[in-house]
């Protein structure tokens, strides 16, 4: 029952910023807007996420299409947030940095150098063991940003870690605990941060993403 007074929830919402801008959208950008909606539930429930992506990605195309300069504004906006955040977060001249449309980042099959790190994208799925990573220094940072990511996280106990995490639609998922929706952040700092040599920094945000960190 509360997940669907949550779902009515987001209906109503919806319902009033179309009744708000409503003159200023076309019919397949409000039926584009439905299908996230819709897209957004199925992960809410769990069940049938892959169905749920599916949803947001054709409603996303359909946004595209009728709304390519739009969509042009969110991608500039998203990467001046980036830069900003690169300004205050990362040593200067000492970071690797890297923007694309699409990453795939595999590091949790072989050992990988920990080393500070910002990227961006459009579309990013990263697969990260913390276990398998050999520092340079005795601290970094990891930032991932972008529109739409995919994020699988193992945190191991060798290492002093603090996390920062936020989605706009989507879910973000640290153990036992799950949230999903819209607006999911989540900062967590490992008991055993400060007295730990070697610290790491993981900074994560997207406009949609699917957020999983595990405790190792």
């Amino acid at each position: 029952m509360d997940k669907r007074k949550r779902f009515l929830a987001i209906i109503l919402i919806g319902i009033g910023v179309l009744m708000i801008f409503g003159k200023w959208l076309s019919f397949l950008t409000i039926v584009a807007l439905f299908i996230l909606g819709y897209g957004i539930y199925k992960i809410r429930q769990g069940e049938e996420i892959r169905t749920g992506y599916i949803l947001l990605a054709v409603g996303g195309g359909l946004i595209l299409l009728d709304n390519f300069m739009l969509v042009v504004a969110i991608l500039m906006i998203s990467l001046g947030f980036y830069y900003a955040k690169i300004r205050k977060t990362q040593p200067q001249g000492n970071y690797m940095q890297k923007q694309s449309i699409t990453s795939s980042l595999h590091w949790d099959r072989d050992p990988w150098t920990l080393r500070n790190t910002s990227m961006w994208h459009v579309l990013g799925e990263i697969d990260i063991d913390m276990s398998l990573a050999i520092m340079e220094g005795s601290s970094s940072i990891l930032m991932f940003q972008g529109i739409v990511g995919d994020i699988d996280l193992a945190v191991s106990e060798d290492y002093g870690v603090e996390i920062e995490a936020f989605v706009l639609f989507g879910q973000i998922e640290f153990g036992h605990d799950r949230e999903t929706g819209m607006m999911n952040r989540l900062h967590w700092k490992s008991p055993n941060f400060d007295q730990r040599e070697q610290k790491v920094k993981i900074i994560i945000s997207y406009l949609v993403g699917d957020i999983d960190i595990r405790l190792t």
